[in-house]
């Protein structure tokens, strides 16, 4: 089956992590013996061999860099505008790739539809350019709003105003309130340029706040739900009947803190939780019955995302196991045209329309 995964930190990867993704996983845990600076060290799970394997040819690729305020407990930058020059080399490396051969930027409907059918004419994936779509991650690099269109320009599409804890334009997980001027500014003219709104990370006073502002297309990239795993980082169902009215798709993500409740940081184990991958499908199968189809699901696992091995479900080794959810579904009776809607075809319509 072909997947669109839609949330992958593949630069933070690549410039934090210094992992050559082009390796096999294999060799960038052997490199990574004996490191202790990242608890996923040696544990990644993400490289572009693993994606052609695992049929996953196109995935929305993240830049990622957070402003921190000195006595923050979160790591960052100090500056908007060192946030904004990480995101840049973050590009920088896109472009790179893009140069070899390994990446592919997808920026409208046209090339969607072209790279779409370039990895299903029944060729060997091997040589074929992994597409990206590029996403913002938390907006506090933008350092004010006419940065915007520059970073459209360079081909950015999906915007996440805010990720963890208080952000300049809006308030993520474990914060609260509501965005000021600077936030609604921002949503403005992010629908002013046609950007699509990731609303995944937005604590509840923000989420509700930019449904009511923002009219452009939305989607949560990587998100689950709360009746399950009651955290403020999950969606309420009211919350995922808002999205599926507003014609969203949510992507399934596979860290595990997010798919079992009760997990402990550094004690909990995905095989002692009995975290599997079972337990993505089920998260998306509530979002099915919730929405009485499957046409507001996907992917999008956020693997490697500051996590490994460690803390993904214990029966996925890389990201092509991905594959193995096939048959869960399948299991769960959903029918061969709903599993294509689940894989790729709901970010594939989704886009299409977003682009129209």
């Amino acid at each position: 089956m072909f997947i669109i995964d839609a949330h992958l930190d593949l630069s933070m990867n690549a410039m934090e992590w210094n992992r050559d993704l082009r390796l096999p996983v294999s060799t960038i845990r052997t490199l990574e013996k004996g490191m202790t600076d990242k608890p996923d060290r040696e544990k990644s799970t993400v490289s572009f061999p693993e994606l052609r394997k695992g049929n996953i040819g196109i995935v929305v690729a993240t830049q990622i860099a957070r402003y921190v305020k000195p006595d923050s407990l979160i790591p960052g930058w100090n500056s908007p505008e060192q946030a904004w020059a990480q995101t840049q080399g973050q590009l920088a490396w896109y472009k790179a790739m893009e140069e070899v051969g390994e990446l592919q930027q997808l920026r409208n409907a046209e090339q969607l539809k072209s790279h779409y059918e370039l990895w299903n004419d029944g060729s060997p994936n091997d040589k074929k350019p992994i597409g990206y779509i590029l996403s913002l991650e938390g907006a506090d690099s933008i350092v004010d709003i006419s940065y915007l269109e520059r970073a459209h320009q360079y081909g950015l599409r999906a915007i996440g105003p805010a990720h963890y804890g208080p952000g300049r334009y809006a308030n993520g997980t474990d914060a609260t309130g509501k965005m000021g001027k600077m936030g609604l500014d921002l949503l403005k003219e992010m629908e002013r340029l046609n950007f699509i709104l990731d609303a995944t990370h937005l604590c509840d006073d923000a989420f509700w706040q930019a449904l009511d502002h923002f009219s452009g297309p939305v989607w949560a990239s990587h998100n689950n739900c709360r009746a399950l795993v009651n955290h403020n980082r999950q969606y309420s169902d009211e919350q995922i009947l808002a999205l599926i009215n507003r014609g969203a798709v949510i992507g399934g993500a596979l860290d595990a803190w997010m798919l079992v409740p009760d997990w402990q940081r550094g004690l909990s184990t995905p095989k002692g939780t009995n975290c599997g991958l079972q337990k993505v499908v089920e998260h998306a199968d509530h979002i099915c019955q919730l929405a009485g189809n499957a046409r507001h699901i996907g992917i999008g696992s956020d693997l490697d995302g500051a996590f490994g091995t460690e803390q993904s479900p214990y029966d996925l080794d890389t990201i092509s196991d991905l594959q193995k959810m096939l048959g869960m579904f399948s299991a769960k009776g959903y029918s061969e045209a709903e599993l294509e809607l689940i894989f790729h075809k709901n970010w594939l319509n989704f886009l299409y329309k977003a682009w129209a």
